[in-house]
């Protein structure tokens, strides 16, 4: 049986590749943390806030951040 993938993981992996790329300087890789955050956001909607990932945070985290990020929940 195969292996699916977590939820977000490309998004996931995306930042660990852009802060490796980048010295680990968060700040340039801004637009890799909000495109997991939005698939976070996404996969927690479809879920009802019950599905688990080990590519996000908490659904009451994940506001938090968003909402410190300027990210409007859609």
């Amino acid at each position: 049986m195969a292996q699916q993938t977590p939820s977000c993981k490309p998004q996931a992996c995306a930042i660990q590749n852009c802060l490796f790329s980048n010295n680990y300087n968060e700040s340039r890789c801004d637009q890799a943390i909000n495109d997991l955050y939005r698939c976070c956001e996404k996969f927690y909607k479809e879920t009802n806030s019950k599905g688990v990932t080990p590519c996000c945070p908490k659904p009451d985290l994940l506001r938090t951040k968003m909402t410190q990020r300027g990210l409007q929940e859609e």
